[in-house]
């Protein structure tokens, strides 16, 4: 028999030389932004370069490993896209700004939208005034919030540690010229981390789309296009300006008959009839539809 014989604490300190080390994500305290800050600064090891692993699959979309990898201007919505109000609009072009748009959060420019002065949130604009309140002494400018302005250069990570530690929800991307160049949210952010983010609005999952009421639909972009025209009962590829070879899905039809990829609150009227509204999309690609299938003519 060995030295740890009849001896429990000598057998017990042999184990725990020999046992492996715990998970270190076992008992690691705090929650997303605590890895997030981890993630982002040296370890012990952080000189040793990482193991190549030989793989054929394709690298993640998604991942802790974006927060070092990719910068700003290749999250954020651009200039062009971007929807905002004057500091000197009247209540109800705000008002109307907010529905139409869906959003809770407005940059709020004076002049022109290279000269913001704050972010107007919806939250505020109803404590002040309700939803249909009097347009009596309003003052947009007493309720902005400050902005935050990043660069483009400025890594996801060091932006979603800085706008948590800020309690800041949106941020304007400044040119080196000092004009505004794009908008991030921090939803944007994390979702190059855990993937897309699906809100209360959006189609349930296993689901393309959903009948708000009869002839309005809310389509996810990736619906199959001969699916949904069994839906509504009609082709949307029996006409000269489609090709119905090129396109399988709603989001295809819509970016053929635009010809780009058509920005959020755009109107895409198809041929026949039937409008496309998009409801969600990113400069690269459309997420979400509004579909309005007008009835046949007879």
């Amino acid at each position: 028999m060995g030295d740890t014989d009849g001896h429990p604490d000598a057998a017990q300190r042999a184990h725990a030389e020999t046992a492996p080390p715990s998970d270190p994500e076992a008992s690691r305290p705090g929650g997303f932004f605590s890895r997030v800050i981890e993630a982002l600064s040296p370890g012990e090891d952080a000189e040793q370069p990482p193991r190549q692993e030989q793989t054929d699959a394709p690298p993640p979309t998604h991942g802790m490993i974006n927060l070092r990898r990719m910068r700003v201007e290749d999250v954020m919505l651009p200039k062009a896209d971007i929807t905002a109000v004057s500091v000197g609009a009247p209540l109800q072009e705000v008002v109307a700004v907010f529905k139409e748009s869906g959003l809770t959060r407005l940059p709020v420019f004076e002049g022109t939208l290279d000269t913001p002065v704050g972010l107007l949130h919806l939250k505020d604009l109803a404590l002040h005034h309700g939803f249909n309140g009097s347009a009596h002494d309003f003052d947009l400018r007493a309720m902005l919030r400050p902005l935050v302005f990043v660069p483009p250069s400025m890594t996801i990570g060091v932006l979603l540690t800085k706008m948590q530690a800020e309690r800041r929800h949106m941020a304007l991307v400044i040119d080196e010229y000092g004009g505004v160049d794009g908008l991030v949210t921090i939803e944007d952010l994390i979702e190059q981390v855990i993937g897309e983010i699906e809100d209360e609005h959006d189609v349930d999952e296993g689901q393309y789309w959903t009948e708000e009421k009869p002839g309005n639909y809310l389509a996810l972009a990736k619906t199959p296009l001969r699916d949904f025209e069994a839906e509504i009962g009609r082709s949307l590829t029996d006409h000269d300006e489609v090709d119905e070879e090129e396109i399988d899905t709603l989001g295809g039809l819509v970016f053929m008959l635009s010809g780009h990829v058509p920005a959020r609150g755009e109107v895409v009227v198809h041929p026949d009839g039937p409008e496309f509204e998009v409801i969600d999309a990113d400069p690269r690609r459309i997420k979400r539809l509004r579909v309005r299938a007008t009835p046949r003519s007879s």
